[in-house]
């Protein structure tokens, strides 16, 4: 059975604060927050598309703050969102929200579950204290653990977002996060590298030469690394970078935007599975699973091309299952 969502952004309606970084209509293009009469459209609009295509989606309130949001408000689009769990479980089969470390507590934990939400993402963004002021987030790496261990305690599923390359940010200090984060039992990461945008913080800072985010390359190795750590902690990583958005496009000023970023570090991961078990001047056939064939060449033969300095060709076969088997045949 295929997993997705269904997204309902409420941009910005709910922060409490402006970051550094944030333009959300930009980032999600949306401006204004769903009506619940646009929330029963929605979900009844894709029922049909759900049933067809044998797939179940959860109801995500993205964007905003969600649990930092008018309290009525917030309970109406919950009725609307639990009436169709209720009724359409084949459908959907849970409710998700983000939201901020420090708008969570034990009373709207218990909102929460009592309407039938079953994940709660938060935006971390990183466990670096100095790096969260520098980026007005407002809330400290010890908000994170506490939201963290009362979201777990309270069983829900656990989800939490970093961002990379932040002003006075360090590749260090993300892989700190990282530690952290997994240390916290999260189930799911997003990984969002900065995008510098216009009319925001980072983007007057970096206009007057204060700050940059990570290069492209750092940031894609910083990625791989991120992601093998999570791997090897059995944490899903659920999303690396922003979703493809033309917005997106032409408004950033700086950083990392990439719609392909993930396969890239996926291609890193397995150029060092590659370089591992190759001698120099060898030739190989890889065998691996079809959805990996494109990982193992790499962008544009970034891989090929990679093995070939040290006098390495390859080529590749199918074989349902497996992650990577190297046979050296010359």
């Amino acid at each position: 059975m295929k997993q997705t969502n269904i997204s309902v952004f409420i941009p910005h309606y709910g922060c409490t604060h402006i970051c550094s970084f944030c333009n959300q209509k930009t980032i999600s293009g949306h401006s204004e927050p769903v009506t619940e009469k646009e929330l029963e459209s929605i979900l009844e609009g894709q029922l049909e598309n759900l049933k067809d295509s044998g797939t179940k989606a959860q109801i995500a309130f993205f964007g905003g703050s969600f649990t930092a949001i008018d309290r009525d408000y917030m309970i109406r689009l919950l009725t609307v969102a639990k009436r169709y769990t209720d009724a359409y479980p084949e459908q959907y089969d849970g409710i998700r929200c983000s939201t901020r470390p420090d708008c969570i507590d034990e009373e709207i934990l218990g909102i929460l579950k009592s309407y039938g939400m079953t994940a709660i993402e938060l935006g971390a963004q990183s466990m670096n204290d100095e790096v969260l002021t520098a980026n007005r987030r407002g809330h400290t790496a010890q908000d994170v653990r506490r939201a963290s261990r009362l979201i777990k305690q309270s069983g829900f599923e656990l989800g939490l977002q970093m961002m990379t390359g932040l002003y006075k940010d360090t590749e260090q200090y993300c892989i700190d996060t990282a530690k952290e984060f997994i240390a916290l039992h999260c189930d799911t990461v997003r990984i969002y590298p900065t995008v510098i945008l216009k009319n925001t913080e980072l983007g007057r800072l970096h206009e007057s030469g204060v700050y940059d985010s990570f290069t492209f390359e750092q940031t894609t190795r910083l990625c791989a690394r991120l992601l093998d750590m999570f791997n090897k902690a059995g944490v899903a990583v659920i999303r690396m970078g922003l979703h493809a958005s033309r917005d997106v496009e032409q408004e950033m000023v700086g950083g990392v935007y990439h719609p392909a970023l993930r396969e890239i570090a996926e291609s890193i991961l397995y150029l060092e599975k590659m370089n591992a078990v190759c001698e120099d001047g060898g030739k190989y056939v890889f065998y691996t699973d079809k959805r990996n064939i494109s990982k193992i060449i790499g962008q544009g033969g970034a891989n090929r091309n990679a093995l070939s300095q040290r006098g390495i060709s390859f080529k590749i076969k199918e074989e349902k299952g497996t992650d990577l088997r190297a046979e050296r045949i010359g």
